[in-house]
């Protein structure tokens, strides 16, 4: 018998029982547009499900260890592919599916907070290797309590992985992928395009009510809408070929753009409140701590600018895709209208706000 080192071992087991985690092109936009009008809503949940469910198990291990932040983000991120996967087709989910579909959102907390500590203390130290000597000397007490607050979030999503909510939410996504079924047997093309637009309306009207005394919670709103169109968008990959490719590339940037901004507000939020309860630290750190947040404000303060320049790429991509969904959807039978969901509460449009056909003027701080 061989005996392989426990990595290859690790891998083996990953590759036979999760064979679609390692299919790099599972989500390729340029993917071959084969069996547009009989691939079914249940083949795309499916196969999504397995591969994000193997993603889980390569990643599960390492988020225990926590000594590699990228799997937990990696872990994050599947989880959030699921979720918004259950969200596209939730009428055509089980009731089982559909409870599976709720308990995400808690997982999804439960991983956030210890990811916020890992993308704090590495701007923290991205920062140090540009201070001198005595400014990394008096962030070193700041590191240290931001390690400590770690290890009390670690310490609770362990609790939580090993807790029965989590562990029953996983068996019922593994039994659903194992007995092929809890979803309807609706075509791809009756469902997924106007589940695809859907996405695009909430975007349009979340970037609509920015405007130039908008919280970061707005912008933030944003994109979290860009990243729910995008999630759809890479379901329905396989039907809309090589339109999706660019759209998916202009999401991919305005979502990372918008969420370096959002660390930023972040960071200085968390920053703030440790300074209210600064028992400890030394007053050089203190006064080091304060420069951390007007860097951060300043940075959150170019949000509307990064925004305006990726939606109009968004924008201006939006159009071939439309075309594409249209075409899709023409020869398909209509299904059931959606119950509307609550959208944010809007902003009166005023003489500064993102418009549709308006050119957007420039922030001034």
């Amino acid at each position: 018998m061989l005996n392989l080192p426990k990595p290859f071992v690790t891998l083996i087991f990953v590759l036979v029982e999760y064979p679609s985690a390692m299919d790099a092109d599972r989500h390729s936009p340029n993917a071959p547009e084969i069996g547009a009008d009989s691939l079914t809503v249940s083949a795309i949940v499916l196969r999504e499900l397995r591969g994000q469910l193997a993603a889980w198990h390569q990643h599960e291990p390492g988020a225990r260890l926590g000594s590699d932040p990228e799997a937990l983000h990696q872990l994050r991120v599947a989880v959030r592919r699921i979720e918004a996967m259950l969200s596209v087709f939730r009428r055509q989910l089980s009731p089982a599916l559909t409870r599976a579909r709720s308990a995400t959102k808690g997982v999804l907390r439960t991983l956030g907070t210890v990811r916020d500590f890992d993308v704090q203390l590495a701007q923290l130290d991205a920062r140090c290797t540009r201070l001198g000597a005595k400014d990394r000397a008096a962030a070193l007490p700041l590191r240290q309590r931001l390690e400590q607050e770690r290890e009390r979030a670690r310490s609770q999503l362990l609790r939580a992985l090993d807790a029965e909510p989590v562990r029953q939410w996983l068996a019922t996504l593994e039994q659903a992928t194992t007995d092929g079924a809890g979803v309807g047997p609706e075509t791809a093309v009756s469902v997924v395009p106007a589940r695809v637009r859907r996405r695009f309306r909430k975007l349009k009207r979340a970037v609509q009510t920015i405007n130039g005394r908008s919280t970061m919670e707005r912008f933030h709103t944003v994109r979290r809408r860009a990243k729910q169109l995008r999630y759809a968008l890479e379901c329905a990959a396989t039907l809309c070929g090589k339109p999706s490719a660019s759209m998916l590339k202009a999401l991919r940037a305005l979502q990372d753009e918008l969420g370096a901004h959002q660390d930023a507000e972040m960071a200085a939020r968390r920053l703030t409140q440790l300074a209210a309860r600064a028992e400890g630290l030394p007053a050089r750190t203190l006064f080091l701590m304060g420069r951390l947040v007007e860097h951060d404000l300043v940075d959150t303060a170019a949000a509307r600018k990064t925004l305006e320049r990726g939606w109009r790429k968004v924008r201006k991509r939006w159009r071939p895709l439309r075309a594409r969904l249209q075409a899709l959807a023409a020869p398909a039978e209509p299904t059931a209208p959606l119950a509307p969901e609550p959208d944010p509460p809007a902003v009166p449009p005023s003489d500064d706000s993102f418009g549709e056909l308006t050119p957007l003027q420039a922030v001034r701080h």
